[in-house]
């Protein structure tokens, strides 16, 4: 009975323990459940300068997990080509995500894949980093030959977008051409008194007495104006077509030029037609100086005599020579030619006023002096807004952006040096003496040389000094490229003899000293001391230098 006794006292014990186990077993099994698992591989680890791998990251974890993989240039020094969309199944209660990242690089060596960091529900794990070899592609030396490098080939210059200015341009000429014609040449239409204006002297004398005859003077009772008006045209008349001045003269003075016009036989008028003139010249003088009030019957008589005197005087006048035709013809043609003369000193004054208003809204816009540059032409500043051309020199290779190319120069090593440098590649544009000089050289040194960076740049000072470089102001600071590549940068102003003549020039000097890939690189920039353009030139050289190297 004891025996049985002590078995039925440990039954709920040994039940207790039993539940307890299974509920601990629950909560592994449910802990276990939502644990991620993060893995990494890459396909191979070991390719060829250009070829592409495949890194392929793995997570399990729960439905309702957030999930971050890598992204951007976490993989350098290997290069990200393409970033695949994430893959993702379901499989019960669990979530597989794969996330796919094709890498390659340019160089050969061997390079480490950092250690990349998954972030799930912001909790960070990592996974381990993996090591892959980049080898140079063999070549056969004993099939392909091997040749120098080729010579630089001069290549025409690229006119893209030219049609926008020619466009431009042909616009502009077009407007001024259209308002030069509006306005000067084209043949307006003319006025009604412009066409009386053009009329022959003796039909505007007709036509003018007609449009008297329509006046309000008579019936305003203005008769000085009326008679004033009268003699004018009749005295116009005869001053034209008569050829005597007829508007200055005084009555007696006018009807005595008549006679003696009658009397040399230069004008066939009956003395009674010059007897009516008198007195109607007679009477225009009283009421325009004596304040005389005439009678209407005298008025209307006045008026028709007048236009008898036009008419008879016309018909007196004898036929125009053909040597009077011809000066005529000559007096019109000159007319033509001073009218033309007028047109053109119109246009040539209204392009320069165009030309000034132009000239002006872009100065103030831009600055008169790039203003005059643009047209008379500078040389730093067709070099700034050129097509600019990027490429690498020398080995280990420096990047950067240039107007122009850099030829290779040709340099002979001093005797000494051949001892402590493996190779020597200089490139460059232009000369010390031109209006910009830059050039870029990489140099390395052979295995167990000690580089000394500042007899480096000593050198490169001599060799300026050579070059003809006096009176050189040294100043330096470290600077840092946009992508983090430090050096040191050697600045300051000189002066440069010019070559034949014992003058010198102002000048301001740039000098960038790095050392990346195991060699030693150098850009020197040499212009006019208050370039503006080609100081614009120098930062955005600066700014473009990069170094591609393995590490």
């Amino acid at each position: 009975m004891d025996t049985i006794r002590l078995h039925t006292n440990k039954l709920p014990a040994i039940r207790i323990w039993l539940i307890l186990g299974f509920f601990s077993l629950g909560c592994l099994s449910g802990f276990a459940q939502t644990t991620p698992k993060v893995t990494s591989n890459v396909d191979s680890t070991s390719i060829k300068i250009g070829e592409q791998i495949q890194y392929k990251i793995q997570v399990e974890t729960d439905t309702t997990a957030q999930v971050m993989f890598p992204d951007g240039q976490t993989f350098a020094p290997m290069e990200v080509v393409e970033a695949s969309p994430v893959d993702s199944i379901i499989i019960e209660d669990k979530l597989n995500l794969i996330k796919k990242y094709a890498l390659t690089k340019f160089d050969s060596g061997t390079y480490n894949i950092p250690v990349q960091t998954v972030l799930i529900n912001k909790i960070p794990y990592l996974l381990d980093s993996l090591k892959v070899k980049v080898a140079n592609v063999a070549v056969d030396t004993t099939k392909q030959k091997m040749y120098d490098i080729k010579p630089l080939v001069e290549v025409e210059k690229n006119y893209s977008g030219w049609w926008k200015y020619i466009f431009y341009a042909f616009l502009a000429l077009t407007i001024i051409g259209g308002l030069l014609y509006w306005f000067v040449f084209r043949e307006k239409p003319l006025t009604r008194e412009e066409k009386e204006a053009l009329l022959p002297p003796y039909e505007r004398a007709i036509l003018e007495l007609k449009k008297l005859d329509e006046s309000k003077f008579l019936i305003q009772s203005e008769y000085k104006a009326y008679y004033s008006q009268l003699t004018n045209i009749v005295r116009s008349y005869l001053e034209e077509d008569v050829h005597i001045t007829a508007l200055e003269s005084t009555t007696d003075e006018l009807i005595g030029k008549l006679e003696m016009l009658k009397d040399a036989g230069n004008l066939d008028l009956d003395g009674e037609t010059i007897v009516q003139f008198k007195k109607v010249l007679e009477t225009a003088d009283l009421v325009k100086f004596a304040r005389s009030t005439p009678e209407n019957a005298v008025i209307e008589n006045d008026r028709k005599l007048i236009e008898n005197i036009v008419v008879k005087t016309k018909e007196a006048l004898p036929e125009p020579t053909e040597e009077e035709l011809l000066q005529n013809e000559e007096y019109l043609e000159e007319l033509a030619r001073k009218k033309q003369k007028r047109k053109l000193i119109i246009t040539a004054v209204a392009s320069l006023l165009v030309l000034g208003i132009t000239i002006s809204a872009f100065g103030w816009y831009y600055g008169f002096g790039y203003v005059k540059d643009t047209i008379v032409g500078h040389p730093t500043k067709e070099l700034a807004e050129r097509e600019w051309i990027r490429s690498e020199y020398g080995f280990p290779p420096v990047s950067i952006e240039t107007p122009k190319v850099l030829k290779r120069i040709k340099t002979e090593l001093p005797a000494e040096a051949h001892n402590l440098i493996s190779s020597n590649q200089i490139f460059g544009y232009g000369s010390m003496m031109s209006n910009f000089y830059i050039t870029a050289s990489s140099t390395t040194y052979k295995k167990g040389v000690e580089f000394d960076g500042q007899k480096a740049i000593d050198a490169t000072i001599k060799s300026m000094e050579q070059q003809g470089a006096k009176n050189i102001i040294l100043k330096d600071e470290e600077i840092s490229t946009p992508t983090n590549k430090k050096g040191l940068k050697v600045y300051g102003s000189m002066q440069i003899d010019t070559p034949g003549n014992n003058g010198s020039h102002n000048a301001e000097y740039v000098l960038l000293n790095f050392t990346e890939g195991g060699g030693f690189q150098q850009v020197l920039i040499v212009y006019n001391e208050g370039d503006t353009y080609a100081g614009q030139i120098v930062e955005r050289i600066i700014n473009s230098i990069d170094f591609k190297t393995g590490s």
